[in-house]
């Protein structure tokens, strides 16, 4: 008689600021469970959590990663070594970690918004080539406008701030473009490679950080045509770059100019819009089932 297969074991990674599910995720930890795997939620940086214990790990809410990336870093390093897997995949969240990958995408032929790197010692002379221009500054690990400054490069007030930036980071330098503020932000959903839905993120009246907690909006939106066609080259240099196996994915990005700039790729911890779109959430959680049912689906990008 043959022994019934043990259940599967999923943990739901969160942080230490945003422990338990948060009401986007409440349908689709709802539908995990009535298809057998109900999510064990756990703080991704608690050293008290068993993850040996686990047959995949499904990243959500660990908003303060970037935070501590190296640890986050050894994490992921943990969790390969423990053959646990995570969804998305480990590599594509060690390469998504770092927002140098957008460099990567322009070599593949992906419109961003034109971005200079450099570290905290090299932003001086990396301001003084753009004097008299608006920009954004960021560092190239970073999260929710963390760190991040908005000014006229060469102003006396903007570079005293610019000098209070930590020192051990590297930073993406970008002009300011005007149509976040004007128009707003786009984000695409993706599941399993294919468009769900979309929305178009505006700032506060007086602030250009379209993020919630800066008291930024979104709401329902249907992309046209060339905004579709530009996520989908995103996606294509993404595959090209050994990184298309992804559950879930959201294209960030701006009109300028008549062209769609990707601003972002968000494949570890997105806010996913899960809470209107509940179809989704039950694709999601299909598609994480066949994942862990089906380990393969999950370690073909490691395997690249």
């Amino acid at each position: 008689m043959p022994i019934p297969a043990a259940p599967r074991r999923l943990a739901l990674a969160t942080s230490a600021d945003h422990p338990s599910v948060q009401p986007d995720d409440a349908h689709l930890a709802a539908t995990l469970e009535q298809l057998g795997l109900p999510p064990a939620v756990c703080v991704w940086n608690d050293p008290a959590v068993d993850w040996s214990a686990f047959d995949a790990v499904l990243i959500r809410t660990i908003w303060d990663y970037f935070k501590h990336h190296a640890a986050f870093l050894h994490w992921l390093d943990r969790l390969d070594a423990l053959g646990v897997p995570t969804i998305n995949d480990s590599a594509l969240l060690r390469w998504n970690s770092d927002k140098r990958y957008l460099l990567e995408l322009a070599q593949h032929g992906v419109a961003i918004i034109p971005t200079r790197l450099a570290d905290a010692a090299a932003l001086p002379d990396t301001l003084a080539a753009l004097a008299g221009q608006s920009v954004v500054i960021k560092p190239s690990v970073s999260g929710s406008a963390w760190h991040t400054l908005r000014g006229t490069a060469g102003d006396a007030a903007f570079a005293d701030a610019v000098a209070q930036l930590p020192r051990e980071r590297d930073y993406l330098v970008q002009p300011f473009v005007p149509e976040v503020v004007n128009e707003g932000e786009w984000s695409l959903l993706y599941f399993a490679g294919e468009f769900g839905y979309a929305v178009i993120k505006r700032p506060a009246a007086g602030d250009y950080r379209v993020q919630g907690e800066y008291g930024g909006s979104a709401e329902p939106a249907q992309p046209d045509a060339a905004i579709l066609a530009a996520a989908d080259r995103a996606l294509a240099a993404l595959a090209a770059l050994g990184h298309g196996n992804h559950a879930y994915l959201r294209v960030d990005g701006v009109v300028s100019g008549g062209h769609f700039l990707v601003m972002e790729l968000e494949l570890i911890e997105p806010f996913l819009h899960l809470a209107g779109h509940p179809a989704a959430a039950e694709r999601l959680a299909r598609e994480v089932a066949a994942r862990i049912h089906r380990p393969e689906a999950t370690m073909v990008a490691r395997a690249r």
